[in-house]
């Protein structure tokens, strides 16, 4: 569709809310969101939008919410078949379960089909971008590229690097290989329609120094491209790091001192950091990720999220370490996380966290995770009555976030009403 108004109550956000207070999120009871060529022309009080187009098609979802699309900072798609595996921590929930699963992915039609069933779960969960870890066979990431190329998703991922010998023999690759496979990758896709590229070491205790140097190398001479890696997620792990890395000042020294500490990395959990890490991550304005449903499920702690004071975060499943591929599920798990740490985050924050707050800290705040005139047109329509249970609690909403909040604590699939992605509807399969 060329251009058409989206008809249902609206939230509009001018920044992160946790900074510029709740009264600067704009709530339109009977707005619209007018989208011309997969971008939002405007968005507002419908009356008015329907004055200035009269000629643009009206889809009315009613009395249904309209936000950006969710947008999952940190994800691996590869463990989409085995999430909600039992009863194991970080390093032995990879070598049981983990690590076998994605020596699979050098086949690439399986790899194919995973990726496909991973983006019809996002989808049908309302979620239009994800930051993915691949595997290390080129095949994994050529396979999730190629899904997002076919449905127009604005996608990120990295093909993961590892090389020393603490992961199993059938998922190493080598310094130079890791260096060439994701050169290759990032000359195949990285500005591809809307797919970016992410360098990806999974993190310090699977890479020798010589994969990360290398990597580093890449990350160099491909500024423009985003670096994953995990940090600081349990405390056995950092101290696993410690010892392989005697000299290191902490966890965070092991990436810096290969080259891969900017503005333009990602990390993922952060939940054991040390003062002089923080320091160091907010004057060189890198951003974290908290992925709260796994951080619960396999038990490695809870994140502050008294560090966006400083820095930039991202909200995250972590599929398939998270238990759910839902952002309402992990809005409700951030918000019970605070909860433990003293701190009840408003509605407006836990959203802003799924929507512009992931944007931000994938650098592509310009571009989604608002509903502003020249945003890509990523939606999704929340049904806020989608249970009776939640329909209840929004009968006695004195206010719009009073009417949100249940469905972020109780929502699940079912409240996803509708997804558009470039202005296209989900469901439709067609313009």
């Amino acid at each position: 569709m060329r251009d058409c108004l989206i008809l249902g109550q609206i939230l509009a956000f001018e920044g992160d809310p946790a900074q510029l207070g709740v009264g600067s999120v704009r709530h339109d009871r009977r707005g619209a969101v007018h989208v011309r060529d997969g971008r939002i022309a405007a968005a507002g009080d419908a009356d008015r939008l329907r004055a200035a187009a009269p000629g643009a098609k009206v889809i009315d979802h009613g009395d249904a919410l309209i936000l950006p699309g969710f947008i999952d900072a940190h994800a691996h798609y590869p463990q989409t078949a085995i999430i909600a595996s039992w009863g194991k921590r970080l390093i032995e929930w990879l070598n049981t379960y983990t690590f076998p699963e994605e020596g699979r992915f050098g086949d690439p039609d399986y790899a194919a089909r995973i990726a496909a069933r991973y983006m019809d779960l996002v989808l049908a969960h309302g979620t239009t971008t994800v930051a993915s870890y691949c595997t290390i066979h080129p095949e994994s990431a050529d396979a999730y590229f190629a899904e997002a190329q076919r449905r127009g998703m604005r996608m990120l991922a990295g093909k993961t690097c590892m090389d020393r010998d603490t992961a199993p023999g059938f998922l190493r690759d080598s310094a130079q290989s890791a260096y060439d496979d994701s050169a290759a990758l990032i000359d195949r896709w990285h500005g591809m329609d809307r797919l970016s590229y992410i360098v990806t070491p999974r993190f310090s205790p699977t890479s020798t120094e010589a994969q990360l140097e290398a990597l580093g190398a890449l990350w160099a001479a491909h500024p423009d491209c985003l670096m994953q890696t995990h940090i600081s997620e349990q405390v056995d792990e950092v101290d696993w790091v410690k010892s392989l890395y005697p000299t290191a000042r902490d966890y965070l020294d092991t990436y810096e001192a290969h080259g891969l500490l900017g503005p333009n990395a990602l990390f993922g959990h952060a939940i054991h950091l040390e003062p002089r890490e923080i320091d160091r991550l907010a004057e060189v304005d890198a951003a974290l990720v908290h992925c709260p449903t796994s951080n619960t499920f396999i038990g490695s702690g809870l994140f502050d999220m008294g560090l966006r004071d400083r820095l930039r975060v991202g909200l995250a499943t972590d599929t398939g370490g998270g238990s759910s591929f839902s952002m309402l599920r992990t809005m409700a798990a951030a918000y019970e996380v605070a909860q433990l740490r003293g701190t009840a985050l408003h509605p407006s924050e836990l959203v802003w966290l799924a929507t512009g707050g992931s944007a931000a800290a994938l650098r592509l705040g310009d571009r989604i995770g608002r509903l502003a005139a020249g945003y890509e047109a990523d939606l999704v329509v929340l049904d806020l009555a989608s249970t009776p249970a939640i329909a209840q609690a929004v009968a006695r909403a004195g206010d719009i976030w009073q009417a949100v909040f249940p469905t972020i604590m109780m929502g699940d699939d079912r409240a996803v009403t509708e997804v558009y992605v470039a202005g296209r509807p989900v469901s439709a399969g067609r313009d």
